[in-house]
């Protein structure tokens, strides 16, 4: 056969390709430097004192911080100079229940809280970042990996 006539994956990764480009709005019809809507994270962070509050802060520059929680309101006063439309919260599990605009989760909590917390987000299709260590057995840390896969969420 000739080479010409082979139909390779480079041939359907182009056409498929092209097929999708179509149904793109380029970032050049929002304007030079904007990012269109459907681009950007709506972030919560659980436990923002410490690492979370730092997580929060690098987070805030790519992403729409919209909710904070953490049971120190010292800490969720501190963070509200830097995050003004976030929604505060002290129970994580009424934020998660209550706003439905979050699409990923980044918690700072004590380690013990850590797989807690993250299972819970996870369960409901929130990708989550968490500070080391995820999990404090290998149990925790199977049990977030079937919810990881059932999901489809990232952690």
């Amino acid at each position: 056969m000739k080479a010409s006539c082979l139909v390779n994956r480079r041939h359907i990764l182009a056409a498929g390709t092209g097929a999708a480009v179509a149904f793109l709005v380029p970032r050049s019809v929002l304007g030079r430097g904007q990012r269109p809507p459907s681009e950007t994270l709506n972030v919560a962070g659980v436990g923002v004192g410490g690492m979370g509050s730092v997580d929060l802060l690098q987070v805030a520059k790519e992403a729409n911080v919209v909710a904070m929680c953490d049971v120190d309101s010292r800490a969720l006063q501190r963070n509200a100079k830097v995050h003004p439309k976030a929604k505060h919260h002290v129970d994580f599990r009424k934020m998660l229940e209550t706003q439905k605009d979050i699409d990923a989760v980044m918690v700072g909590t004590p380690d013990h809280m850590h797989a807690v917390v993250s299972a819970m987000a996870m369960k409901m299709g929130k990708h989550v970042f968490c500070q080391k260590p995820l999990t404090h057995s290998v149990y925790e840390a199977r049990q977030l990996g079937e919810i990881a896969k059932q999901t489809g969420v990232a952690t």
